[in-house]
């Protein structure tokens, strides 16, 4: 399978990285350029190539959005239509603003990029996951030590794939709901950044 990536950094290299690993074609993209790209895609390795981010969306059966939040609407100038689209954004004050709707809990970041992309079947994975771990903690199927990584989307088949990407990354994938219930494993909330088994966090996601 062809997955793109809308954004280079430390998540998104990484999650490039175990899907190259297993066998994926990664295609990098930035805001800078592909001519900026040549050290990502040589650390990733056979398997991976750097394309305009415009490339990444066209050619790509799988796109991961691994963007700052406050660049979302970047996207729209994308071919995405009809495409699966993965959203590894998080939202952090901070960074991005304050964004009233988040803030409200009225909606989730998930939910903006949907509507940012009408045409696109969106799904929210790899956010809640630290790029060490996606690196480190990955383990075979069947692997008694093997973890758990959580997506949530309104489309079944856009999660069913999303669902066989995260578990050729080494995780086991654990589907939390439709799109709006990616609120209970966003920044803030206590299943954020945590790892381990379906059991360790159904009391995180329940407790959101």
């Amino acid at each position: 399978m062809k997955v793109g990536f809308i954004g280079a950094g430390l998540i998104g290299s990484a999650v490039a990285s175990a899907l190259a690993q297993a066998g994926h074609e990664v295609i990098m993209s930035n805001s800078r350029g592909p001519q900026t790209l040549d050290d990502v895609v040589a650390q990733i390795g056979s398997g991976a190539r750097a394309a305009t981010a415009a490339e990444a969306a066209a050619e790509s059966d799988v796109v991961m959005v691994a963007i700052p939040l406050f660049a979302r609407e970047a996207v729209k100038s994308l071919p995405l239509d009809g495409k699966i689209v993965v959203d590894l954004m998080n939202y952090y004050p901070s960074r991005d603003g304050q964004i009233p709707e988040l803030d409200s809990g009225a909606t989730t970041t998930s939910e903006i990029t949907a509507s940012l992309l009408p045409g696109a079947k969106v799904v929210k994975a790899f956010n809640a996951i630290r790029s060490g771990d996606i690196a480190g903690k990955g383990r075979p199927v069947g692997d008694p030590e093997r973890g758990v990584l959580l997506y949530a989307g309104d489309d079944a088949e856009a999660k069913r794939v999303v669902a066989g990407l995260i578990s050729d990354t080494g995780f086991d994938p654990y589907d939390v709901g439709s799109l709006h219930e990616g609120f209970r494993f966003q920044n803030g909330a206590p299943a954020y950044g945590m790892r381990g088994k379906a059991s360790d966090l159904e009391p995180l996601l329940a407790a959101a």
